[in-house]
């Protein structure tokens, strides 16, 4: 975990975005004392741990129709919160489930209740679960955004709030490319979500055409998306503060490139 930290001061980042277990194993093994306490006192150095947001594994589906399957995704959804609390990482970015035939409305039901119950088994903890919308593939939900103000209001807490990935949103049909798109887009993100509610952002254009449901990244500027988008994304006043993540591809270098192009897009 301290490599984290690490990387992202080398890559000069302002906020990070980490796993925190092995993403292809429902069981993998504990965290090491030694390396939350490293973490913890670099990441704080670091001025990381109120902006740090951890993923959640991959294999999770907050509404398997399977239940073997459910009840492994909850238990390791609730040790993806107990290991966020104990590193002191702020957020925990999970995308909400897919309904595999059951319908949109009782795929939507079924998270809420895995949410809710996961709320409960780790009451006290400071960790903070963000539902990230998706690029609409397949039977994922949270594609649209009514799903995720639909969430919202059945999970009924303040310890839940959304991510937004720009990839997805895109790919999902909120276009982004002009100035007139762009506010439509934001003004139905801030109706239906509120900005209060949604405490990040995966920074990220797309392979593929407004509309298309491939969630395929691209690097800033080279897109569907296009540089104007994202000038207008990271000079708007409503998302201030807000960690900024990318998951562009490339790697290390990838991730230098990028940064270098959103930071020159800042006003000054």
């Amino acid at each position: 975990m301290p490599n984290a930290v690490r990387s992202g001061l080398e890559l000069t980042c302002e906020a990070i975005q980490v796993f925190t277990r092995n993403q292809r194993q429902w069981t993998p093994a504990p965290l090491k004392p030694e390396h939350v306490t490293e973490f913890r006192a670099e990441a704080k150095t670091a001025g990381y741990l109120t902006t740090a947001v951890s993923h959640a594994s991959y294999l999770i589906n907050l509404c398997a129709q399977n239940p073997e399957s459910l009840a492994k995704s909850k238990i390791a959804f609730q040790d993806e919160i107990e290991r966020c609390a104990e590193l002191g990482i702020p957020y925990l970015c999970i995308h909400p489930g897919s309904h595999v035939g059951a319908g949109e409305d009782a795929g939507l039901a079924a998270i809420a209740v895995s949410v809710r119950e996961a709320l409960a088994a780790t009451k006290g903890k400071k960790v903070t679960i963000l539902l990230e919308n998706t690029a609409g593939q397949g039977t994922n939900l949270g594609w649209r955004l009514e799903h995720l103000e639909t969430l919202l209001r059945l999970t009924r807490s303040k310890r839940v709030g959304v991510c937004i990935d720009t990839c997805h949103l895109f790919a999902a049909g909120y276009d982004l490319k002009s100035a007139p798109a762009y506010d439509k887009t934001m003004q139905e993100l801030d109706d239906r979500i509120g900005f209060d509610r949604i405490h990040a952002f995966h920074l990220n254009d797309s392979k593929h055409p407004v509309g298309s449901k491939r969630d395929r990244h691209e690097h800033i500027g080279e897109g569907e998306i296009g540089k104007a988008a994202f000038r207008r994304l990271v000079n708007d006043a409503r998302v201030q503060g807000k960690p900024g993540l990318l998951e562009t591809p490339g790697g290390p270098d990838g991730y230098k490139d990028n940064l270098k192009r959103l930071r020159s897009m800042r006003r000054k």
